[in-house]
C-alpha cells in the first residue's frame, strides 16, 4: 500500500468554457476579412496540390458566405412565420369570440 498518494491534495481544474453559440461563430466569420489565414490553411495543410489551391480556397469561401446567407434567410423567415403565427392565434381567439357572441344573440 502506498501512503505517499492518499496524502497528495487532488488539483482541481478549472471548468471548460461554454462552446461558441451559432451567433458568435457566424459574427466571428462575417468580421473575417478576405485575406484571413483561416481561408489559406488548406494550401498550409498539404491539401492535395495537384488542384489549384486558390480556387479551393474561393469554392470554401463561397460555400462558407452562401451557407451564411442561407442561414440569415432562414432566420429571416423563422421571424415572418413567428409573427405570422401569433397574427392567426389572435385572429382565432377574435374568431372564436364572435361566433360566441353570434350564438348567444337571439334569433
Amino acid at each position: 500500500m502506498n501512503i505517499g498518494s492518499k496524502n497528495k491534495k487532488r488539483v482541481v481544474l478549472p471548468s471548460r468554457p461554454d462552446p461558441p453559440t451559432v451567433d458568435q461563430i457566424l459574427e466571428d466569420i462575417n468580421r473575417a476579412a478576405p485575406n484571413d489565414p483561416v481561408f489559406s490553411i488548406l494550401e498550409q495543410t498539404g491539401h492535395d496540390s495537384s488542384r489549384s489551391s486558390d480556387s479551393d480556397v474561393d469554392l470554401k469561401f463561397q460555400q462558407c458566405r452562401q451557407y451564411l446567407d442561407l442561414n440569415e434567410r432562414l432566420q429571416e423567415s423563422r421571424s415572418r412565420l413567428l409573427r405570422q403565427r401569433e397574427e392567426l392565434r389572435a385572429a382565432g381567439e377574435q374568431l372564436d369570440r364572435d361566433v360566441a357572441k353570434v350564438k348567444g344573440q337571439p334569433l
